[in-house]
């Protein structure tokens, strides 16, 4: 698509600095601030920030920025098991109900 002025009213008919965007596969779209963005609803977001994340994948708590919702939370893994023989107990006093 070839690049044409923007010709928004109020703009005097001259052409708008482009704005970068970066989009990240697994994750928000990166936008050169400040930015508006509309909302479904109507109502408008603005940012004031020199670089903003917009999120894509819906998931965030504040949406439409992004929170890094999107990222997988991994569950740590539990401690390995000791074997029977290394279980702490008190060496030289026998368990109890067990006799020596």
């Amino acid at each position: 698509m070839p690049s044409t002025p923007d010709t928004t009213p109020g703009r005097g008919g001259a052409a708008a600095p482009a704005r970068r965007v970066r989009v990240d596969p697994e994750g928000p779209v990166l936008v050169e601030g400040p930015v508006e963005i509309a909302l479904d609803d109507g109502t408008v977001a603005r940012s004031d920030r020199f670089m903003v994340a917009v999120c894509t994948c819906r998931r965030s708590r504040a949406y439409p920025w992004c929170d890094t919702s999107h990222r997988r939370r991994e569950r740590a893994a539990a401690p390995p098991e000791e074997p029977e023989a290394k279980k702490p107990g008190k060496p030289g006093k026998p368990e109890e109900g067990n006799p020596s």
